[in-house]
């Protein structure tokens, strides 16, 4: 199993119809990829479910990240970087079988002109110190609201050969 993590607990979001558009393309393709959106973590994570504590309802998603074999992570420009919220996901699942020695392709989406260009570039410091094996290709989607359409489909050309071509190139690493 492999997950595309929808990196936000904002609803509703931008990041999970990018993660929508993502888990069809790789079904196109014969690929099974579970969405893991943020906002089916537990409202009271930071109490639950860190210093090596851990609730039944987070057990369920930690049992989902540690089988996983490969992961999408769609990030959204928050304040020049990524959401807290993603960070608490990533210091709440145990380590080192969360996500050690394990494959990452990253997304950037903004509102803006950069597509999180700087969020990608701060998230994969921590995929580094993770050791996880990040794909050279990221993608960073700026304007968002002018990327997809109602059908979730990229309606530019360039936006969209990019993404079709990280998603060949996801599968084959």
């Amino acid at each position: 199993m492999n997950l595309i993590i929808s990196g936000t607990n904002r609803q509703p979001s931008n990041s999970l119809k990018i993660a929508r558009y993502y888990q069809e393309e790789l079904k196109l393709r014969n690929e099974d990829w579970e969405i893991l959106s943020l906002t089916d973590l537990p409202s009271d994570i930071i109490e639950t479910d860190l210093y090596g504590k851990r609730s039944e309802e987070f057990s369920k998603i930690q049992d989902k990240v540690s089988l996983a074999q490969k992961f999408i992570f769609i990030i959204p420009e928050y304040n020049g970087s990524y959401p807290g919220i993603l960070k608490l996901f990533i210091d709440a699942c145990a380590f080192p079988i969360s996500f050690t020695h394990k494959k990452v392709a990253l997304v950037g989406i903004s509102t803006g002109k950069y597509g999180n260009i700087r969020g990608v570039d701060h998230f994969t410091g921590v995929c580094n110190y993770l050791r996880m094996h990040v794909l050279p290709l990221k993608i960073h989607i700026p304007q968002i609201q002018h990327e997809i359409n109602q059908d979730l489909e990229l309606v530019d050309p360039i936006t969209l050969r990019f993404v079709q071509e990280q998603i060949e190139e996801i599968i084959r690493f």
